[in-house]
């Protein structure tokens, strides 16, 4: 049976209780979360006896989280909901839904599967208004909606897909110490991260490291250079062309976004060890300059979960710190943000299924995450004070201040692009080739495929 539960002082102590029966990771009625949305949300649904299958590509400690999450929705409602992971979800879900057994609901880690799986007639439009809901309540609203949104079966577009868990890429790391002892200023758009890495260099210092190794995805992370640059200096519809190849690899302002990756990575006074060193360094390593003494180099961009190959333990917000990879002031393209997240789709038009999208709806099934680890949301209506440092809430303020947001432009692309020409193309403009005949290559490339 599903409870409503309030939360008045005099209640507190049975709440407790009540919560910890339930395997409530946090006593409803406790700390800063936004408990009148479960209390609402639990008075107006009730899916007692209902079940409901989610698969996805969450395992260890986030299967863990997620099932934290899970729970309140089954104390609120009573339905019985159980959240399976795999390390081939990808695999397994296209498995299963070919032989008419999928999952009710699933959690896909990039749009292009769900996509596909949409335009195979495997998935269920979202309800009517659910596109209004995100436009309204997650910052950059009309971008998670187009990236969520995918043609079905009969060629009709419609919104399949509900972001939620985000990853920030567009960051730069520094250690503050380093930059207060040379009088450096964190800079707040594109011209003053460019007058900063030359004042390094007057100052005999080198301003970055930058590392592409990845064994067989060597060159990924100039990907993430490349795409982040674009939406620097172009207009994001021009990046939905690009990634969709409505406009070709070769276009003006896909080699001028190549060319102001660079621009910081090709200049031999600009990063350690030189071009050469960027393509063979292993990402994994790249930021370690930034630690030695005397600093190697002074900023390094990189996504959230950088942080792991840091040093054992350096103290994020004081032994590291980050900040936003700005924008041109002068293209007026507001503050776009690149990054990667994870989306909830269905297949089944069930209540209980309908049911579960309404609760990733309300603060509370964000914030129970957000209170733990890993878990950023573009949702503007959640109490950042959830989160348990102020690492967290910065770098999810980052997410919440976007204009843009756009999804990291090599997963969209065909596997053999995004995840294949592009990657060495990149190495080989490193190493030397010009923009123009690298881009030519991956065209040439796409043209092949098609």
């Amino acid at each position: 049976m599903k409870r409503s539960l309030t939360a008045s002082a005099a209640a507190i102590g049975l709440l407790a209780g009540a919560a910890q029966g339930q395997d409530l990771r946090f006593p409803v009625g406790e700390g800063a979360f936004n408990w009148d949305s479960y209390n609402s949300y639990a008075d107006s649904h009730d899916y007692s006896g209902a079940s409901l299958s989610i698969e996805g590509p969450w395992t260890g400690s986030d299967k863990d989280l997620v099932d934290s999450v899970i729970a309140y929705f089954n104390e609120a409602t009573g339905a019985d909901v159980r959240y399976s992971g795999s390390d081939s979800f990808e695999n397994d879900f296209v498995i299963a839904a070919e032989a008419g057994t999928p999952p009710d609901m699933a959690v896909f880690p990039q749009p292009g599967l769900a996509a596909d799986m949409a335009q195979r007639g495997y998935l269920e439009p979202l309800a009517d208004g659910t596109g209004d809901w995100v436009r309204e309540n997650y910052a950059a609203g009309e971008s998670w909606v187009d990236l969520g949104t995918f043609e079905g079966a009969e060629g009709e577009e419609d919104l399949y897909g509900f972001f939620y868990k985000i990853d920030v890429k567009s960051l730069v790391w520094y250690v503050p110490e380093a930059f207060d002892e040379m009088g450096y200023e964190v800079p707040e758009t594109m011209e003053e991260l460019k007058a900063l890495t030359e004042q390094i260099v007057e100052d005999g210092e080198t301003p970055w490291c930058i590392g592409l190794g990845s064994g067989a995805a060597t060159g990924w992370p100039a990907t993430d250079w490349v795409e982040d640059m674009m939406l620097r200096t172009a207009d994001p519809s021009v990046y939905d062309q690009w990634v969709t190849n409505e406009i070709p690899f070769n276009d003006e302002a896909v080699v001028n976004a190549i060319e102001e990756f660079g621009w910081f990575a090709k200049n031999p006074d600009f990063v350690e060890g030189g071009p050469d060193a960027v393509a063979s360094t292993d990402f994994r390593d790249s930021p370690s300059g930034l630690f030695t003494l005397p600093p190697e180099c002074y900023m390094h961009k990189q996504a959230t979960f950088i942080p792991t190959f840091f040093p054992e333990g350096t103290e994020m917000g004081l032994d590291v710190d980050f900040f936003y990879f700005p924008a041109y002031a002068e293209q007026d393209l507001g503050r776009p943000v690149l990054g990667a997240g994870t989306l909830f789709a269905k297949t089944v038009d069930t209540d209980v299924a309908q049911g579960f999208l309404e609760f990733l709806q309300t603060p509370i099934a964000h914030e129970i995450w957000m209170a733990q680890s890993g878990f950023l949301t573009p949702y503007t209506e959640v109490n950042p004070e959830v989160f348990p440092t102020d690492v967290q809430r910065n770098l999810n303020e980052i997410l919440t201040d976007a204009t843009t947001f756009r999804f990291d432009g090599s997963d969209l692309m065909p596997g053999e692009i995004g995840a294949g020409a592009f990657w060495s193309g990149m190495v080989d403009y490193t190493t030397g080739a010009d923009a123009e005949t690298v881009a030519q290559d991956i065209q040439d490339r796409w043209d092949q495929i098609q």
